[in-house]
């Protein structure tokens, strides 16, 4: 099989998670990974826990399959072999604060009228425009600054930090969306373009049902734990042995939860009679289900809704989501092969399934800092 970005060539500037996760998304589709580390220290997550021996599995999981050179961009000699770097590259990515690639020389306005055809993709807290584009930021600011924590967590509670560090991951994944579009609009028109993503921008982006009812009730939702502000019964439930979730997303499917349920009489009941009047009366309508469901384990409960047709699902931990049958028959729980002397891994699977992608595709080992220089050397003296 030949995948997608076979042949592409990505420059990997970026350190932490927001670019990196980027980087090795476009691994996963085929691209040839470079990663451009600082001398000495490399990208900061190689000292990020857990580890195995002295090795970062945080690194591992963000980092599988690319090669690394360490250059010192300062450095006469290593810019040179950047610039060499550079006239071989289809991408180049970079998550530094706004302004610092052009102290170096290496922004885009200069790359690209060096290089036309490369695409130049940036990825920061704030993006490279507006009155605040110079100010750092980290996943914790972008949550707080982008709404994500106003609605996160429990009704009359403070405000709560998704667990997943959604404020780099999104901002990675609109990342890899650009660079594909540039290299769609590079095929027809052969110019390259800069990529531009702002990590707030990112969050304001995935909060539309948050910009739907501000804009249209002039009143912001506030945190309402794991229920749907606007849909019921679609939250967590509990089981005699832990928590479940129901998603009965309209009236068809909360009547069928009812009937597996024995509780015949609500969807007649006005308080329960529509989607709004059920909105209105949530926690007592919540109190009758978790009346019924209590007394039987989720399993029993999963079994029966889904035979009724019911969205529903385990409320899972992640030794559970690691042994989960359906991410493990979809290659979702992959390894990350040890290099020589080093550890071997587990990470997420490619989630993108195409045809002509391999699935599992085989994952390289997550690099040693520098521990590519005289492949990648070979490769540019082999033009």
């Amino acid at each position: 099989m030949t995948a997608p970005l076979d042949g592409i060539t990505v420059l990997d500037l970026t350190h932490v998670l927001a670019g990196p996760f980027a980087t090795a998304t476009l691994g996963d589709l085929g691209a040839h990974v470079i990663k451009v580390e600082r001398p000495g220290t490399g990208d900061d997550t190689r000292a990020f826990p857990p580890f195995k021996g002295e090795e970062s599995a945080y690194f591992a999981g963000l980092n599988h399959g690319k090669l690394s050179i360490a250059l010192d961009l300062k450095a006469k000699a290593d810019r040179a072999i950047f610039d060499r770097l550079l006239a071989r590259a289809d991408v180049i990515l970079e998550n530094y604060r706004p302004g610092t690639m052009e102290k170096l020389g290496y922004g885009w306005e200069a790359l690209s009228a060096r290089f036309p055809r490369l695409i130049y993709g940036a990825v920061s807290g704030f993006g490279h425009t507006g009155p605040e584009a110079g100010k750092p930021a980290y996943d914790m600011v972008v949550q707080a600054r982008g709404g994500v924590m106003s609605i996160t967590g429990e009704e009359g509670g403070p405000p709560v930090r998704v667990g997943a560090s959604i404020g780099d991951i999104v901002a990675g994944m609109y990342l890899v969306q650009g660079v594909l579009a540039a290299l769609l609009r590079r095929d027809r028109d052969g110019q390259g373009a800069k990529v531009d993503i702002s990590m707030l921008d990112a969050q304001l982006a995935i909060m539309e049902h948050a910009v739907a009812i501000t804009s249209v009730t002039g009143q912001p939702p506030g945190p309402t734990g794991a229920r749907h502000p606007t849909i019921t019964p679609f939250s967590t439930y509990r089981a005699s042995d832990g928590f479940f979730v129901i998603a009965a997303g309209n009236d068809a499917l909360f009547a069928k939860l009812c009937a597996a349920l024995g509780l015949d009489d609500l969807p007649a009941d006005p308080r329960f009679a529509s989607n709004a009047a059920r909105c209105e009366n949530v926690h007592l309508l919540k109190r009758l289900i978790e009346a019924v469901t209590l007394d039987r384990p989720r399993a029993h409960w999963i079994a029966t809704l889904e035979v009724a047709g019911v969205p529903t699902g385990q409320v899972q931990n992640m030794s559970e989501v690691l042994a989960d049958p359906q991410l493990r028959a979809r290659h979702m729980v992959t390894d990350i092969p040890a290099r020589p002397g080093g550890a071997a891994f587990t990470a997420a699977g490619n989630p993108i399934k195409m045809t002509g992608l391999a699935d599992p595709a085989p994952r390289g080992p997550a690099p040693a800092l520098d521990g590519d220089r005289a492949t990648v050397l070979d490769w540019l003296d082999r033009g």
